[in-house]
């Protein structure tokens, strides 16, 4: 069975139930968290009663800097949403560690984003280097692969869009919400990742809805081809992809052909006065909650409920 850690400022716990017990150990970073499995697995059989998880104010289980790395259009029900036909190549991009925050912090709109958009994803906490060149099995995942953490990326589309930059679009402060919880994973869960479903709502909406049985590339795939050319080390996440239901969606053919036709400028003019119709891109005063478990409750990820603040706003 997994076990879930959590991370605050005091430092770091197995949370059992709705209690958590602190691991006795000297880790400030999620890298030095896993060289001491033991200190984890201790705390997770210790006795102690604990500590009620609702007091415990959460920060990101992932620790940065480190790498974080991102999968583009890697769900089937996305790559429709987005208007893909036939196969899509993987493609991977880099997202600044400085966008990674807390489970509970506000999601800040800077002022010039007017299209901020949500996507939850499965992030891989990595446990062993993965160097240039290694490829990965589905058997040899576990090697490899700590443990799972809820992501969402953050997306402010009129930059990602008009300027064709995702490093930009998806790197601002607090563009990537991460944890509550880092599942630490036995060699036997990773036999149940597809059967982990993907919700993300907004303000009680359900928006995103789908299970890792939808995603184009699997993991152990998805580490091989990175490993083309990235180096991976212990600590380092990667984003797995979303799933269909973002705000943004394809404009239907019709409008696509004509959109070919116009200069850029009157082009993006056109589609984002179409999207300003749209009530589903996030506002400030909005409410994203995100979850990721088996329907069995095998892998938790716990709950993540993160606010949207408008950049002249104190962040929660």
């Amino acid at each position: 069975m997994s076990t879930n850690v959590l991370r605050t400022s005091d430092g770091w716990w197995v949370v059992r139930g709705d209690r958590a017990v602190p691991v006795d150990t000297k880790a400030a970073t999620t890298a030095e968290l896993l060289a001491d499995r033991e200190a984890v697995r201790e705390a997770a059989l210790s006795g102690e009663a604990g500590t009620p998880v609702a007091d415990l104010a959460a920060l990101s289980p992932v620790t940065t800097p480190c790498r974080v790395v991102a999968q583009m259009v890697n769900y089937r029900s996305h790559a429709r949403d987005s208007g893909f036909k036939g196969d899509i190549p993987p493609t991977f991009f880099r997202k600044a560690s400085g966008s990674v925050s807390g489970p509970g912090d506000s999601v800040v709109r800077p002022s010039h984003v007017k299209f901020l958009d949500y996507e939850i994803e499965l992030g891989l906490v990595m446990g062993a280097p993965l160097p240039v060149g290694t490829v990965v099995e589905e058997r040899d995942l576990s090697s490899y692969v700590a443990g799972l953490v809820i992501t969402n990326d953050v997306s402010a589309r009129d930059v990602q869009l008009t300027k064709t930059q995702f490093y930009e679009s998806k790197s601002y402060p607090t563009f990537t919400p991460t944890g509550p919880y880092l599942s630490l994973l036995e060699a036997e869960d990773f036999d149940h990742l597809l059967d982990l479903r993907l919700k993300l709502s907004v303000n009680g909406e359900l928006r995103q809805d789908r299970t890792l049985a939808d995603m184009i590339v699997r993991p152990a795939q998805a580490l091989t081809l990175l490993a083309r050319f990235q180096t991976l080390d212990t600590g380092d996440l990667l984003l797995t992809g979303t799933p269909g239901g973002t705000a943004l969606k394809a404009p239907p053919k019709a409008v696509e052909k004509i959109g070919a036709l116009l200069p850029p400028a009157v082009k993006w003019k056109a589609f984002f006065k179409s999207q300003a119709k749209n009530p589903h891109y996030l506002h400030p005063g909005d409410v994203i909650t995100a979850t990721i478990a088996t329907p069995d409750g095998r892998i938790d990820l716990g709950e993540q409920r993160t606010p949207v603040a408008g950049a002249n706003q104190t962040p929660r």
